[in-house]
């Protein structure tokens, strides 16, 4: 039976401040073989989150059937109060973690980002800058890769193909791209002409390349008003496409900033990473707020089609292609092997 009445009853929630959310979903079976420095790349990736956000910063890690050591490290992080929220779950996916993490919160930019991710100094200030100063941004990373225009970005390039602040610009960090792709496993076998050059969008002194990459970005909290609540596979099989698609349904760009502010670790521990480390700067964490912040509205499916169907479809014949490209000031001798 009950006795009385519940004192939290027709309470509302009071705002609880922050303005920023951390997502990490994190799998670490044992370690051995594949994931055999895992845990010491994790501490790495938690070390440098904790270093570089500031204190408005919602960190919420998603422990995806871990063993006991990743169990026990998460709760005391989790009793020492550095991590505001852990969720404890057997292996349910890469993505159903993500979608646990990011429910339940009303926090206005929520950056998801894999374990392996070793975070910059200034991030979350470069991140908030590119939102403030693109109001149709909807999703910012924080590592330029290759050519990231051609994956979900037709409305990006729609909307400003012709204007001059869409233009190829000057890659800023040539050595952070390499190291990219060498932590992915790749041979440097690929086009060069990559290294130089990326496309980007200009305005008001900021710069961010169009296009966004999967390990870690941020997005802006309205994108999962309409959210699933199950995805049927653990990894790949285009079960990201969720994430891929929600900036597209509401009309609003993926981005990334025009430098380097974040590292992929992968699974093996190199002497780069205590560097990067003892680099990182937390003197100055001051606390960035998105300052366009506003109720959006769901792309008409008119325009969903024209921009990221027919226009995408336009854009993929080679003969427009080269003239895009001769438009938006591509060197000469590139366009031809672009």
């Amino acid at each position: 039976m009950r006795l009385g009445f519940n004192p939290h009853k027709d309470q509302e929630i009071e705002g609880t401040g922050f303005v920023h959310q951390i997502v990490i979903p994190v799998y670490i079976p044992n370690e051995e073989g594949y994931f055999k420095d895992s845990f010491s790349i994790f501490n790495n990736c938690l070390m440098s989150l904790l270093l570089t956000v500031h204190s408005k910063t919602y960190i919420t890690i998603v422990n995806n059937g871990s063993c006991d050591k990743v169990v026990n490290y998460l709760n005391e992080l989790f009793e020492k109060r550095k991590i505001q929220e852990l969720i404890h779950s057997e292996n349910i996916g890469k993505l159903n973690a993500i979608i646990k993490g990011i429910t339940g919160n009303n926090i206005e930019l929520v950056t998801i980002a894999d374990a392996d991710v070793l975070f910059c100094s200034n991030w979350q200030k470069e991140t908030v800058k590119v939102f403030n100063t693109f109001s149709k941004a909807g999703v910012v990373g924080l590592v330029p890769q290759f050519k990231m225009f051609e994956s979900n970005c037709g409305n990006v390039l729609f909307d400003n193909f012709f204007s001059s602040k869409l233009q190829f610009k000057t890659v800023e960090n040539k050595s952070a791209l390499v190291n990219f792709y060498e932590s992915l496993g790749w041979d440097r076998n690929y086009n060069n002409n990559y290294l130089n050059k990326h496309l980007t969008v200009s305005k008001e002194n900021t710069t961010a390349v169009i296009g966004s990459g999967h390990f870690v970005a941020t997005y802006k909290k309205e994108l999962f008003t309409e959210i699933v609540t199950y995805i049927e596979y653990k990894m790949g099989a285009n079960s990201e496409l969720y994430l891929d698609k929600a900036p597209l349904y509401k009309g609003l760009w993926r981005l990334t900033t025009s430098s380097n502010f974040a590292f992929h670790m992968g699974n093996v521990i190199e002497p780069w990473m205590k560097k990067e480390l003892d680099n990182i700067n937390d003197s100055k964490k001051t606390i960035h707020y998105l300052s366009n912040h506003k109720v959006i509205k769901k792309e008409s499916r008119f325009l969903f089609f024209i921009k990221n169907r027919l226009f995408v479809k336009l854009f993929s014949n080679k003969l427009i292609r080269m003239v895009f490209y001769r438009y938006k000031k591509l060197p000469n001798e590139m366009i031809s092997k672009y």
